[in-house]
């Protein structure tokens, strides 16, 4: 039996790691809440309900990252800095947990409509190949 499958929690593994990126004043977060206008600009990381793994180790994760910023040209910024982040540093990368490996644009940053007109949001979904730290 496989103890490793689904043991890497990508989602918290990625907060992690863009929140080290981005610095001190962008927040990094899974969930939203009613706060977010006063918390701009803000990476939202959601794993997606599809993706697989090899029933050993490798996961094979499909992940969702939004980022809301005030401004239009503010959130294509920063979304485009994640996904060079995302495609450029983090392969490779070892936490204390989780390797990273290949990481590839599903859907490449573009904006995304959001129910608050103040805000501006701007979204990618990447695969993300990562296993538990043997």
């Amino acid at each position: 039996m496989a103890a490793d499958v689904g043991s890497v929690d990508v989602e918290l593994e990625l907060i992690t790691y863009l929140q080290s990126k981005a610095g001190s004043g962008v927040v990094v977060r899974d969930e939203l809440d009613n706060n977010l206008a006063n918390e701009l600009p803000t990476i939202q990381v959601e794993r997606l309900p599809a993706g697989d793994d090899d029933t050993f180790r490798l996961d094979r994760a499909l992940v969702d990252i939004d980022v809301y910023a005030a401004t239009r040209a503010q959130a294509i910024s920063l979304a485009a800095q994640v996904r060079g982040w995302m495609l450029t540093d983090l392969p490779g990368t070892r936490t204390t947990t989780a390797v990273f490996g290949r990481v590839s644009t599903i859907s490449a940053p573009g904006i995304r409509p959001y129910e608050n007109t103040a805000l501006r949001r701007v979204g990618a979904t990447y695969q993300v190949y990562s296993h538990p730290v043997s």
